[in-house]
């Protein structure tokens, strides 16, 4: 399958790899799509799993409803399971880098039938992040979640100049060039930064709806060299899940897991997918 529909939108979707390979979905965070998949999958299906990677809400072009209400954790969350439905699966294996780890965290508590096993690479559980904005430096590490709550000001920076501060920011947390170019210019697109940054607009909707403890086996993936996210939540998450829980820690990898990390990454999914 390439793409699949709910409510009238249209997701993009690559689906890849040994057709009767355990499935597993590769959910992508900001400002990424699918392609941040392009170097872990083909290790996965080496290792005989089949991939599904949609491009998420906001990130397909036939998926960017307007309104930051609609870009709420239920409704993303609820995007994943149209995913498994249109390919005629009961459940899979769910992998979310970012905010797509935001979305497996919910998924393995409000869905836990739907998920056979949750792999959260960078992002602790939201209940652990919360504590940790006012305990720790994670309220600095995350100052950016409060100026996208802006209208229009943080487009208009990030875009201004051929999207010279987004490059920026991309680059400081250690993104290879080559990530930076393609991801900007997918920005670029109309309409495109304004439904991703939506997603952070709608934290207020979605903090109304607790993730709550999760009930699926967890792999938990950090990186020392994240910017983003640091030691405190992601040490704190195990008490915020109730199965078998393990945590990997990166040693010397920036935020991004999926590309800088991929074959490491990859042993790893499917080492907790066999599990």
């Amino acid at each position: 399958m390439d793409s699949y529909r709910r409510d009238g939108l249209t997701f993009d979707v690559r689906d890849a790899g040994p057709d009767d390979g355990e499935p597993v979905v590769l959910l992508h965070g900001f400002p990424q799509d699918s392609s941040a998949w392009d170097r872990m999958a083909p290790a996965l299906h080496q290792h005989g799993l089949r991939t599904l990677a949609p491009d998420q809400r906001g990130y397909s072009p036939m998926a960017r409803p307007r309104g930051r209400g609609a870009y709420r954790l239920r409704e993303t969350a609820q995007d994943v399971l149209a995913l498994l439905d249109a390919a005629g699966l009961d459940s899979a294996h769910v992998v979310g880098h970012d905010w797509g780890g935001i979305v497996g965290w919910a998924l393995g508590a409000w869905y836990p039938e739907r998920v056979r096993t949750l792999t959260a690479l960078s992002v602790p559980h939201p209940g652990a992040m919360a504590r940790a904005v006012v305990t720790s430096d994670q309220g600095l590490r995350s100052y950016y979640m409060g100026l996208f709550q802006l209208p229009v000001v943080p487009e208009r920076l990030l875009l201004a100049g051929d999207g010279a501060a987004m490059r920026r920011m991309l680059e400081h947390g250690g993104l290879p060039g080559a990530d930076v170019d393609r991801y900007v210019r997918r920005m670029q697109e109309p309409g495109a930064l304004t439904a991703a940054i939506n997603w952070y607009r709608a934290l207020p909707w979605s903090g109304r709806d607790p993730v709550g403890t999760v009930h699926v086996p967890t792999l938990h993936v950090w990186s020392t060299g994240d910017a983003f996210l640091g030691r405190a939540a992601t040490e704190d998450t195990a008490r915020f899940v109730d199965a078998f829980y393990r945590l990997e820690v990166l040693d010397d990898v920036t935020h991004w897991i999926p590309e800088l990390a991929a074959e490491r990454t990859a042993e790893l999914v499917t080492a907790h997918v066999r599990a």
